[in-house]
């Protein structure tokens, strides 16, 4: 999620002068964004070293963990938005992740590559694992634990109690509404606790 108009968007689920959480914050480069554009204060979390120093360069409060620890270190609706952005597909542990994400925070936004992209289906059709921007490692070097569609975390969320307010697909920077499934590279989802 590093392109300027993917993160325009997701920053505008964010309401203005929002505290958030960004999970998997990477560089700091969203946070940095809320900050300066929405007034938003917050958190990043992020274990990777070279990240967490950029965050610290762009004047990101960064925390250093490790997402599959779980957020037990946050208190209960600690921020107003929790953010996830491409790290569900990298947790031993989505569903607890999910869960958690609504008892730190009062909303939720994750985003994740939609494994059910047309050119990723067509790549399963003729026999081989799909290679994309969103997807853009090798099936045995990759560091996603799993895949997931934006069908699939519907079902999720109704499955934990979790009220989505908003769903899309993210495709070149542009907001898919109509069949996002089938015709986005990635998903996005807002959601609260039901």
């Amino acid at each position: 999620m590093s392109e300027r108009r993917d993160l325009e968007v997701i920053a505008a689920l964010v309401p203005p002068g929002s505290h958030v959480l960004d999970l998997g914050c990477g560089n700091g480069a969203l946070l940095a964004l809320l900050r300066d554009q929405r007034g938003c204060t917050g958190y990043g979390v992020e274990l990777d070293d070279a990240q967490v120093h950029e965050c610290v360069q762009r004047g990101v409060n960064v925390i250093q963990r490790n997402l599959d620890e779980g957020l037990a270190i946050f208190a209960d609706r600690a921020f107003d938005v929790v953010l996830q952005l491409d790290t569900l597909q990298n947790l031993r542990n989505t569903e607890a992740m999910l869960v958690e994400t609504v008892r730190v925070g009062r909303i939720g936004v994750v985003s994740f590559p939609n494994f059910a992209h047309w050119p990723n289906r067509f790549s399963v059709l003729r026999g081989r694992m799909p290679v994309t921007k969103v997807l853009p490692f090798q099936w045995y070097d990759t560091p996603n634990i799993r895949f997931a569609t934006h069908a699939d975390f519907e079902v999720l969320a109704r499955r934990n109690g979790l009220r989505v307010l908003d769903s899309f697909g993210l495709q070149k920077g542009r907001v898919v509404r109509r069949a996002p499934n089938l015709m986005a590279s990635t998903a996005v989802f807002k959601f609260e606790r039901g």
